[in-house]
């Protein structure tokens, strides 16, 4: 709004040159007159508008001679030429107007004016333009405007100027803070009664750490001090303590994680009063102490609110809380200072009870109740079983938790029947009429007396060998076989039920007018229901040796049977006798078809021979280089045909057991 004298006086004016100039948000800038820096024309009128934001001001810096008008809504100044480098700076003013004027008599001598201007902040808490103090106590001058903050001990109104007294100041929960009286290091006002409290959460401890300017105003009245002014530290399960005087507490470490401190002044007396800065500790859980077999990790020299251990064992030991077994362990130090969990045991692990081994036994080496490297040696039930490639093996209770060798394999070999032990064998003697035998002399002997008696090896303690035209058409009929006797009444023998006869697939029974007339493939194997007991009367004989030749013209083995041995009597004892091995053109007694498996055996000399009954029956020969110091037998030879009348001819024909190794040893895996 321009003066009334003012407009008059400009519209009183012949204006030739007019402009106009709007700086409304620009924080700087320049103001230049007409045709600066030439001389300004006559009868000039121009108006410059400045415009910034509420709690800035204007700085204006002029140079040159001018005639102009400072024109706002609450004043207007008009300053005369010759004015050089004049600064003007309005202290409320946040917009403005200029009006440059000239009349017509300038006559080229006057050149105008350049001015500079920029938006400058107030400092509002030291500007006279602000009725009385903007605050009562602290002013803090901002961009464009203030702030008003009270001393310690004070609290900012609602006025958001003035202050007034605050005790206490809420609770501390941070884990460290500093507080102190109100106004300290001045005076304390009269009549407090402040209360502070610092709680934490559990499982921090705090600790007091008081300045040495610490003074409370003391009066003795009867022992008694702290009566009047005085600073109380309440901590749980603790008494309160009161604390006054000149001397600091300097450190008071609580032990606790709530804390309560009241300041007390009365209306009398002086207290410069107290500052502490107050930090935490977290709480202390006691060692855990040494695990036996064991280590605890990590190793601290204490610990501490939160810090947590592990607990492994040792190789060889596992983790028992009580009766149980865990995979791991873990603890934490909790708030109260106690462990969440009692420390485990460590005990040492055992394999269990060892595998038992069919047909032998184990006995310990070392240690005891199957526990971590306790060692235990196998061993086969001697004399008539044996590991196939050592006499025993150890094995030790591993980490594992199993039985293993050094090696660690875990399977423990089978125990295989010792085959062709005997007691000794006498010279001489007869099948046919031949020699009894006493116990234990041919243990594989076995035989059966339903339906045609016949005989048959036992090579295993489930399998035995015989030869196919006696179990023929028996396959599924119950046929029980005796072992273990050289009298064919005895009343204990051992008693094998067939559980399985399996005939050669080659053998085919041709006959002509009851007789057979065809032997070759005479072989089977019978398999039976249960193990055989081996025992010193009951044995298997071994198979014969793949490389070497099974049949040797001149070679002596031994025949054995419960057949005929007088002619039209069939023998009760076991007979053997000692018979050689003939070529086939020495055994031509029937028109009987002869092949290469079998062979022809007797003696023509002493008329040793095999007879009816002793069909299926072995022909064993000793084993060469069977490398220990007791004879052992080979069955090469099953009783198969021959002459009707024994004796007569004193030869017979033997199936050729060597022919038959492979099918034997597969029919018997596969079964």
């Amino acid at each position: 709004i321009i003066p009334k004298a003012v407009t008059q006086f400009l519209f009183s004016l012949c204006v030739s040159v007019s402009c106009s100039e709007d700086h409304t948000g620009s924080q700087e800038g320049v103001l230049m007159s007409p045709d600066w820096p030439e001389p300004y024309p006559e009868s000039s009128l121009c108006s410059y508008t400045l415009a910034v934001e509420e709690g800035l001001q204007f700085e204006l810096t002029f140079g040159g001679h001018l005639i102009f008008y400072f024109i706002s809504n609450v004043l207007a100044r008009s300053f005369l030429s010759n004015v050089n480098n004049i600064t003007l700076i309005s202290k409320v003013i946040h917009r403005l107007q200029l009006v440059f004027l000239t009349d017509n008599s300038n006559h080229q001598s006057h050149l105008g004016f350049t001015a500079f201007y920029q938006a400058v902040d107030i400092d509002e808490c030291s500007s006279s333009s602000v009725e009385n103090a903007p605050c009562s106590q602290i002013c803090l001058n901002t961009l464009g405007s203030y702030l008003c903050a009270c001393h310690h001990g004070y609290m900012l109104r609602a006025d958001q100027r003035t202050c007034v007294l605050e005790c206490g100041g809420g609770v501390h929960s941070e884990l460290e803070g500093t507080i102190s009286s109100p106004g300290f290091p001045d005076m304390s006002p009269l009549d407090l009664d402040c209360v502070y409290t610092i709680s934490v959460q559990p499982g921090f401890m705090i600790t007091l750490n008081f300045s040495q300017n610490f003074h409370i105003e003391q009066v003795y009245n009867q022992g008694q001090t702290c009566l009047f002014h005085w600073l109380q530290v309440s901590v749980q399960g603790k008494k309160p303590q009161k604390y006054c005087g000149r001397k600091s507490p300097e450190v008071l470490n609580t032990g606790a994680h709530f804390v309560q401190l009241e300041y007390h002044t009365d209306r009398y007396g002086q207290s410069q009063g107290w500052s502490l800065h107050y930090t935490t500790q977290r709480v202390q859980c006691p060692h855990p102490g040494i695990i036996g077999n064991g280590s605890i990790t990590p190793n601290f020299a204490q610990y501490l609110y939160r810090d947590y251990i592990h607990v492994r064992c040792k190789p060889g030991y596992k983790l028992m809380m009580g009766e149980k077994e865990i995979s791991s362990f873990k603890s934490i130090c909790q708030s109260n200072g106690k462990w969440h969990l009692t420390l485990p045991e460590c005990k040492i692990i055992d394999c269990g009870a060892p595998k038992l081994l069919l047909n032998g036994d184990f006995q310990f080496i070392s240690g005891e109740n199957n526990e971590y490297l306790s060692v235990i040696e196998y061993h086969c039930n001697e004399p008539y079983y044996r590991f196939k490639d050592t006499a025993k093996v150890t094995y030790r209770c591993a980490v594992e938790r199993k039985w293993t060798e050094v090696n660690n394999n875990d399977i423990i070999p089978p125990c295989y029947p010792e085959c062709g032990m005997n007691t000794e064998l006498s010279v001489g003697g007869r099948v046919f009429g031949g020699m009894p035998a006493r116990p234990g002399q041919i243990p594989w002997q076995l035989l059966h007396k339903t339906h045609t008696r016949g005989g048959a090896s036992l090579i295993s303690d489930y399998w035995a060998l015989t030869a196919a035209h006696v179990v023929d058409g028996l396959e599924n009929i119950n046929m029980t076989w005796l072992g273990g006797i050289i009298n064919a009444r005895n009343k204990n023998p051992v008693m094998m039920e067939a559980e399985k006869i399996i005939i050669h697939p080659n053998y085919q029974k041709v006959s002509f007018r009851g007789h057979q007339t065809n032997y070759d493939n005479d072989i089977a194997l019978i398999k039976m229901s249960a193990r055989v007991p081996l025992g010193p009367n009951i044995r298997p004989v071994c198979l014969p040796n793949k490389t070497r030749e099974s049949v040797m013209e001149g070679t002596m083995g031994t025949v054995s049977g419960f057949g005929g041995f007088k002619e039209g009597l069939t023998s009760e004892i076991l007979q053997y006798g000692h018979i050689q091995e003939y070529s086939s053109k020495q055994c031509v007694f029937e028109d009987l078809p002869v092949t290469d498996n079998m062979f022809c055996a007797g003696d023509d000399v002493k008329h040793v021979d095999s007879c009816q009954g002793d069909s299926g029956g072995p022909l064993f020969f000793p084993m060469l280089g069977h490398g220990t110091k007791e004879q052992r037998y080979e069955v090469r030879g099953i009783v198969s045909w021959g002459p009707v009348r024994c004796g007569q001819v004193s030869k017979a024909y033997y199936t050729k057991v060597q022919n038959y190794l492979g099918w034997i040893e597969e029919t018997m895996t596969n079964n």
